[in-house]
């Protein structure tokens, strides 16, 4: 299969900035980024929303996280900061599932609390960050079905903030053969060049999360 050109990468791309001392002029260069490289998405943080008049190209989709980074957060504040980014602007939600529920095996917890997310976010595209370098092979493949049962659009690997890591080819592959092309599949955490992007999306991945799309784009990185 022939490698993917430039344009075909940009197209799968959420262009990232999640630093938490991120300013608005940051957002602003990352619209202007996102604008110029015709990428799916902007991801930015909750309070970043929302986006002023101008910045982006309207066909371009606002990410933004819930539960970022921990997953340790009530259902209730999931819900509430879920309502209040679509009501900012967000048309896409990236939830971390609450790992401590995962470790424990209450599939049927981290299943209900996406669902109330769900609930709340219709219309709006659902991607659950699992953290996969938190879990083995078996609870990566109970994380994808809480995900689908609950109504989740995608399943993601990583924060890029948890200290075992971000996206590995492995567990992208093993998500993609999860959900079987019914959700997509988020690679992030660590993607920052073209050679990486390009064997993420050959294992399975249909997005690419990345604050490094210049050099993805350009070949250089």
């Amino acid at each position: 299969m022939a490698a993917m050109n430039a344009a075909g990468l940009a197209s799968l791309i959420d262009h990232t900035i999640l630093k938490p001392e991120a300013t608005a002029a940051d957002i602003e260069q990352l619209c202007r980024e996102a604008n110029e490289y015709r990428v799916a998405a902007i991801c930015i943080t909750p309070a970043r929303l929302p986006i002023e008049p101008g910045w982006l190209d309207e066909q371009i989709a606002i990410a933004t996280v819930i539960g970022f980074p921990s997953g340790a957060h009530r259902p209730e504040a999931k819900v509430a900061e879920a309502v209040l980014a679509l009501d900012h602007g967000a048309t896409e939600l990236d939830v971390v599932i609450d790992l401590g529920k995962a470790k424990s095996g209450d599939w049927a917890g981290v299943e209900a609390e996406l669902a109330l997310v769900r609930q709340v976010s219709s219309g709006a595209l659902l991607k659950v960050i699992i953290e996969s370098g938190v879990l083995t092979e078996g609870e990566i493949v109970l994380a994808c079905r809480a995900a689908e049962s609950a109504g989740a659009d995608f399943v993601k690997t990583s924060t890029g903030f948890h200290p075992t890591g971000g996206a590995t080819i492995e567990a992208v592959r093993l998500m993609a053969d999860t959900v079987g092309g019914r959700l997509g599949v988020k690679a992030s955490g660590g993607v920052r060049t073209t050679e990486v992007a390009r064997a993420m999306v050959a294992a399975g991945a249909t997005r690419i999360g990345t604050s490094s799309t210049a050099a993805i784009v350009s070949g250089e990185g």
